[in-house]
C-alpha cells in the first residue's frame, strides 16, 4: 500500500510539474502527503478502537468431572517444606549428662571437656550457684514479661550498673539471650541507606544482625587492615553520599571463626581518618584480654569511650547466660525503645542476672585467675604446635585455639568429614571432647572449617597434656589412612 501511494505521489508530482510551475508543483504534492497521513492515522486509530471494543475469547465453562477431579488429585505432588533430610543430618552430637565444665559426662563417660567456652572456669563455682539460689527463692523464676512492661527486676539494673562500672562505661543494658544481642543492636542503630564496613569473618549472629538493618554492607578481608583502609578510602573518596549518611566499622574482639584478635588500635586510628563509628562484639574477649579481664580496648590501652558501641554474651567468660550492650547514656536510652530483642523479649531470668553479678566479683578479686588461664593456653599452643596435618590458625592469647587443615581435601564438605572424624576418634579413644566447625546454609561466612578447642582456666595441666597428645596420634592415623 505504503509503494502504491509513493508511485501515485511521484506520478503526481510529474504531472504537476509539467502543468504548473515547480513552486506551486511542491505545494500540491505535500498536500497529498499530509492528507494521505492523516487518512493511515485515521484508519489506524479505527482499528485500535476497533480491537478495544471486541470481547476477549473465553473458552466455554465446563466443569471437571469426579474421576478427573481424583486423577488431578493423584497427580498433584505438594512441594516439601523443608530440603529433603540426609544422613548427614541425622547424625545426633554428644549429649551432655552434667554441667559443661572442664569434665563433663558423656553417655554415661566422664570426659575431658574442650567443647565449651567456660573460660574463667566457673561453671560450679559455689559462689555463683549460691547467688542463684538466693536470687531463685527471693524473685522465683522470673517475670515472662519483656523489661519495658512488668520485667525489670531490681537485680537487672544492679547488673547493668556492674558491667557499666566494670567497663568504665557509663551505663549498659541487658538482653535475655546472648547471641540476639548483637543482631538486635546493629538494626537498632543501622538503617536502611547508611554505610556498614565489616569483616568477612564475623559468625552468624553478626552476619544476621548486618542483613536486618538493611544497610549497604561491605565486607573486608579477614582482619586486613590494609584490605580496610582501602575499603574506607574508596567508600568515602569523592563519595558526597557517604558523608551525609552513618558510617559504621563492625568486627569482633576475638573472631569465633578464627580465633584470631582484632587489631583495636589500627582500627580506631582508620575509624577517626574516615570518620566511621566501630561496633564492637567482645563475646569471646570480655573477661578474657587485658590486664583486669575488662576486654580488647584495655588489651590495647584504647580509651573505652573511642568504642561507640560494645555488645558481648554473657555465656563464655561469666558462666551466665544473656548479654549485655554498653557505651554512652545515649547509645543504651536509644535501645529500650529501638532494640527489638530487648523490647520484645521477656526480661533475663534474675537468678542469671544475680550470676553475672557474681563472676564480674569474683574477676575482680581474683585477677590471677587470667594468669592460669593464659598459662593454659601457652601450654596447649606448645603442645598443639606440631599435630601432623593440622596448623594452628589463631592468636597466641586466643582461648580458642583453632585448628585448621594444612591441606585442604578440596572442598568444605571433604574438610568438614575430615575433622568430624578426627574429633569422633578423639573422643572415643581418649575420652577428650572437642568440636569441629558447623555452618547452616544461612552462614556466609567463607573461612576454612576447623577444629575449635576452648581452653579455660579450670583445665589441669593433664587434661591440657591428655588433648594434645590425643590429637597427635589421632590424626596420625586418621591422615594416613584417608589421604
Amino acid at each position: 500500500m505504503a509503494s502504491a501511494f509513493m508511485n501515485m505521489t511521484t506520478t503526481t508530482l510529474a504531472w504537476v510539474s509539467s502543468a504548473f510551475d515547480a513552486p506551486l508543483a511542491r505545494a500540491v504534492v505535500f498536500g497529498v502527503l499530509i492528507d494521505g497521513h492523516l487518512v493511515v492515522e485515521v484508519l489506524l486509530v479505527v482499528v485500535i478502537l476497533f480491537l478495544l471494543t471486541r470481547k476477549s475469547y473465553k473458552p466455554p465453562k465446563k466443569p471437571l468431572t469426579e474421576k478427573e477431579i481424583d486423577e488431578l488429585c493423584e497427580e498433584w505432588v505438594p512441594e516439601p517444606l523443608c530440603p529433603p533430610i540426609t544422613e548427614e543430618m541425622q547424625a545426633e552430637p554428644p549429649t551432655l549428662e552434667s554441667a559443661a565444665g572442664p569434665h563433663t559426662v558423656i553417655n554415661g563417660k566422664e570426659v575431658v571437656n574442650f567443647a565449651s567456652a567456660n573460660y574463667l572456669g566457673l561453671i560450679g563455682n559455689e559462689k555463683i550457684i549460691g547467688s542463684c539460689i538466693g536470687s531463685l527463692e527471693k524473685y522465683g523464676v522470673g517475670s515472662c514479661g519483656p523489661r519495658g512492661f512488668y520485667g525489670t527486676i531490681d537485680v537487672h539494673l544492679d547488673c547493668e550498673t556492674k558491667i557499666a562500672k566494670f567497663l568504665g562505661t557509663p551505663d549498659s543494658i541487658l538482653y535475655s539471650y546472648g547471641i540476639s544481642t548483637i543482631f538486635s543492636v546493629i538494626p537498632a542503630f543501622c538503617k536502611k541507606g547508611d554505610i556498614i564496613v565489616a569483616d568477612e569473618g564475623v559468625h552468624w549472629g553478626v552476619q544476621n544482625g548486618l542483613y536486618l538493618s538493611r544497610s549497604s554492607v561491605v565486607y573486608f578481608k579477614h582482619n586486613d587492615m590494609t584490605s580496610l583502609a582501602n575499603t574506607l578510602e574508596k567508600l568515602t573518596r569523592g563519595n558526597k553520599r557517604a558523608e551525609k549518611v552513618r558510617r559504621y566499622i563492625v568486627i569482633e574482639a576475638i573472631y569465633q571463626n578464627s580465633g584470631q584478635i582484632a587489631p583495636l588500635d589500627e582500627i580506631v586510628r582508620l575509624k577517626e581518618k574516615y570518620h566511621f563509628r566501630v561496633i564492637l562484639e567482645e563475646s569471646h574477649s570480655f573477661g578474657v584480654l587485658g590486664n583486669s579481664g575488662r576486654g580488647l580496648a584495655e588489651h590495647y590501652g584504647v580509651p573505652i569511650e573511642k568504642i561507640d558501641i560494645i555488645t558481648a554474651g554473657m555465656g563464655n567468660a561469666l558462666a551466665t547466660d544473656g548479654g549485655f550492650c554498653t557505651g554512652s547514656v545515649r547509645v543504651v536510652d536509644h535501645q529500650r525503645l529501638s532494640s527489638s530483642g530487648y523490647v520484645f523479649s521477656a526480661s533475663l531470668p534474675p537468678y542469671l542476672a544475680s550470676a553475672a553479678i557474681s563472676a564480674v566479683d569474683y574477676l575482680e578479686e581474683n585477677p590471677n585467675i587470667l594468669m592460669t588461664l593464659r598459662s593454659n593456653i601457652a601450654l596447649l599452643w606448645e603442645g598443639l604446635s606440631n599435630v601432623p596435618g593440622l596448623v594452628i590458625a589463631s592468636h597466641p592469647l586466643s582461648p580458642i585455639i583453632f585448628l585448621k587443615l594444612k591441606k585442604s581435601t578440596g572442598s568444605s564438605k571433604g574438610d568438614s568429614q575430615l575433622l568430624d572424624i578426627i574429633a569422633e576418634r578423639v573422643l572415643e579413644e581418649d575420652s577428650v571432647f572437642i568440636v569441629t566447625m558447623k555452618r547452616s546454609i544461612l552462614d556466609k561466612c567463607r573461612l576454612p572449617l576447623g577444629i575449635r578447642i576452648f581452653v579455660s582456666a579450670g583445665h589441669s595441666e593433664s587434661d591440657l597434656s591428655k588433648v594434645s597428645t590425643s590429637l597427635k596420634r589421632v590424626a596420625a592415623s586418621v591422615l594416613s589412612e584417608l589421604l
